[in-house]
């Protein structure tokens, strides 16, 4: 991992990594792509969550189009697979997150463009201040989304509002991007870190076959018919009871678990 490229840091249970490429907005070559791949490989190996933010004055701008062009123009067919499968911003790096073993919190602001929107919704939950746009400008690059946000984005947002973003090249702000589930939560101008963290160590306290569960099944069920949704939930279910389960249960009836309320 170079850290030239990415920041990182362990803060407890918690994995902090840092695009850190902020001359470029954060854009993705594949250098930066490997290491950001090689570091929430670590994160998943140390950390109980993980946090992801961008250095400087944007998140991620995306592709670093003027490598991309030249990269693309230049390979033959195998070359082209290839940036498509490990190249910038990868839709395969995207699923360690996605799909890997803890929780991911992004902390969003400025520009979080093509790929970097594609990788903000690789993460579980998602923290915008209200410096941040969202936008997927392919269209107008005549290119076409290749990270995974025809699946990760478009279930967010829904297909008829990426279309929309993609073929008029329309940018969305933090407010309506929370409206249409692109992020969960919105902060003042310069909290997203802070915010992001915040969330991240209440996650850290869950039980780890939890997060796993939920981080994993979720999106698994929502592929499968309504019957077999509820058959799978009730096989996870069974089969992450545990006793320490038991223990949180009753240490919940004993008045020793912190009770809920709503958020001030």
């Amino acid at each position: 991992m170079s850290e030239d490229l990415v920041t990182y840091e362990l803060d407890g249970d918690m994995a902090i990594i840092g695009l850190n490429r902020p001359e470029k907005r954060n854009a993705f070559n594949p250098d930066l792509a490997t290491a950001i791949a090689h570091a929430v490989i670590r994160a998943n190996e140390e950390a109980k969550v993980g946090v992801l933010f961008g250095h400087g004055d944007h998140f991620c701008a995306g592709l670093d189009l003027e490598h991309f062009r030249n990269r693309m123009s230049k390979g033959d067919a195998k070359q082209r697979r290839r940036s498509q499968i490990i190249g910038p911003g990868g839709a395969r790096g995207f699923d360690l997150i996605a799909r890997g073993d803890i929780p991911w919190v992004s902390a969003l602001h400025g520009a979080v463009i093509g790929g970097g929107f594609e990788m903000a919704a690789s993460t579980h939950i998602r923290v915008a201040d209200t410096t941040a746009f969202f936008a997927l400008p392919e269209g107008q690059r005549g290119i076409y989304v290749g990270a995974g946000a025809s699946v990760r984005v478009s279930r967010l947002i829904s297909v008829a509002r990426m279309t929309d973003l993609m073929l008029t090249g329309r940018v969305m702000k933090a407010e309506e991007a929370e409206r249409n589930n692109a992020v969960q939560y919105v902060v003042e101008k310069g909290k997203h870190v802070e915010k992001a963290k915040e969330l991240a160590k209440v996650i850290a306290s869950n039980r780890l076959e939890s997060n796993f569960a939920v981080i994993n099944s979720l999106p698994r069920i929502a592929d499968l018919s309504y019957s077999d949704g509820l058959y799978v939930e009730g096989l996870v279910a069974m089969g992450i009871y545990s006793e320490e389960s038991t223990k949180r249960l009753d240490d919940f009836l004993a008045g020793k678990a912190k009770r809920l309320k709503p958020t001030e």
